[in-house]
């Protein structure tokens, strides 16, 4: 940003995706983090690892640290290791010959960031070290099914990576794991944020929900200098292999991530409160503004996002209609908490997209309505690169839809589980002020 920005403008930013350095650029050679992955098994894990290469490099670039990622496992080696200020493991754990290496990089000060699946194992003592010791968790015991967001309860606001986060904030949309080993009975582990009790239940499978109970999320090992985060596995449509959330997709999440990195590498990393980390999305064509007004326009149908008859009264339908550059065709994304907005229309901006009798239900019609700091008010906007988006009610969880995929002009728009398809996708066009 060339202008100075007051706090209030940069809240606004922030709430909205837009990249903000949690630290200047540093004026010397950056510090160099290292990636190690293997992309090959899991859909959605496959996807965080391709949201990963995309993102990490942009944060790197506004926080003073390079990023790359391998999948060659041989360069977990004494001598490269020596050049990487921090470790990363995306979506596994190294392989035998690569383990003693590892271990000795810990052990001499090296400096380490998992994710996920890195932690997985239903045999710790097939590298007793790394699952009982160094991580602590022991064996993987149970997983939430489908990915679901959690609110994250902060267990420690005093480690450099948790400083300036609320008390409690929303993930990002993950599936989640729980452990054999109790980590509140290790005197080696600081448990930084667990499910807050709000959170129940985790999981849209019955049985494989969690209802109650204490699970940790975000970790580190007081012995180390190491830290662990439970996430790292996108929602995703199995069918047509397209995702459907976006692991970047919560600031303070985001937030969390740089400030430990810049932790783990020896870097200050306690920032002002006023300037979260970046959260943009890792292939948006461009950050949204929240002092603009777009045309959302629909991938399917090619039209536009329109308050029906031009009316801005309670209950007025929200449906599509062939683009016309009205004012009951523009909309403004202002910030609600979280990377939430609320999507205002320009012929009266205190009306905003809701969702009908707050439903949680597929098929919810979506109307206007005078915004009043509902749930069901607020949207995600996930970037699906392109300069598409799609758009997740905060209330259900469930995407901005086309009924039927039709192309008919004055189809009212409804919510429906998100799937990937064009009746879920949006490209915003700036109109003009």
């Amino acid at each position: 940003m060339r202008r100075k920005l007051t706090l209030a403008a940069l809240a606004l930013l922030t709430a909205l995706g837009v990249g903000l350095a949690i630290r200047p650029a540093l004026a010397a050679t950056p510090f160099k983090v290292l990636a190690f992955y293997n992309g090959t098994w899991d859909a959605a894990h496959i996807d965080f690892d391709k949201e990963a290469r995309d993102w990490f490099p942009q944060q790197g670039a506004q926080n003073g640290f390079t990023w790359e990622a391998t999948t060659d496992w041989s360069r977990l080696n004494t001598g490269n290791l020596a050049q990487y200020k921090v470790i990363m493991f995306l979506d596994d754990a190294p392989p035998a010959g690569q383990r003693a290496a590892f271990q000795q990089y810990m052990q001499n000060g090296g400096a380490w960031m998992g994710f996920h699946v890195s932690a997985f194992t239903t045999d710790p003592n097939s590298w007793s070290w790394y699952y009982n010791t160094f991580l602590g968790s022991g064996a993987f015991r149970t997983n939430t099914w489908g990915p679901t967001r959690i609110t994250y309860k902060v267990e420690n606001r005093s480690h450099p990576a948790t400083a300036g986060l609320p008390a409690t904030f929303q993930s990002a949309v993950s599936e989640w794991y729980s452990w054999s080993n109790d980590l509140r009975q290790n005197p080696n582990i600081d448990i930084l944020a667990s499910v807050d009790p709000s959170s129940f239940p985790v999981g849209t499978d019955p049985n494989q929900s969690w209802y109650s109970g204490y699970y940790p999320i975000l970790w580190t090992n007081r012995n180390y200098r190491m830290l662990y985060a439970n996430f790292g596995h996108n929602g995703m449509n199995y069918t047509t292999n397209t995702r459907t959330s976006s692991t970047f997709e919560s600031a303070n999440q985001n937030r969390w991530i740089i400030q430990g990195i810049l932790w783990l590498a020896g870097q200050s990393s306690t920032p002002p409160t006023s300037t979260p980390p970046t959260s943009t999305p890792p292939t948006s064509s461009g950050p949204i503004s929240p002092s603009a007004w777009y045309s959302v326009i629909n991938k399917s149908s090619a039209k536009c996002v329109d308050a029906r008859a031009a009316s801005t009264a309670n209950g007025t339908a929200i449906q599509q209609y062939t683009c016309n550059n009205t004012n009951a065709q523009q909309y403004r994304f202002q910030p609600a908490s979280d990377g939430y907005v609320h999507i205002d229309n320009r012929a009266n901006p205190a009306q905003s997209l809701d969702v009908t009798g707050r439903s949680t239900a597929d098929s919810a019609a979506i109307q206007l309505w005078a915004y009043g700091g509902g749930t069901n008010q607020q949207w995600q906007a996930v970037s699906e690169g392109g300069g598409y988006y799609h758009f997740v009610n905060r209330a259900s969880g469930k995407c901005l839809d086309t009924p039927g995929a039709s192309t008919a002009d004055s189809v009212q728009l409804v919510q429906y589980a998100c799937n990937g398809t064009g009746a879920q996708s949006f490209r915003l066009a700036q109109a003009a002020s």
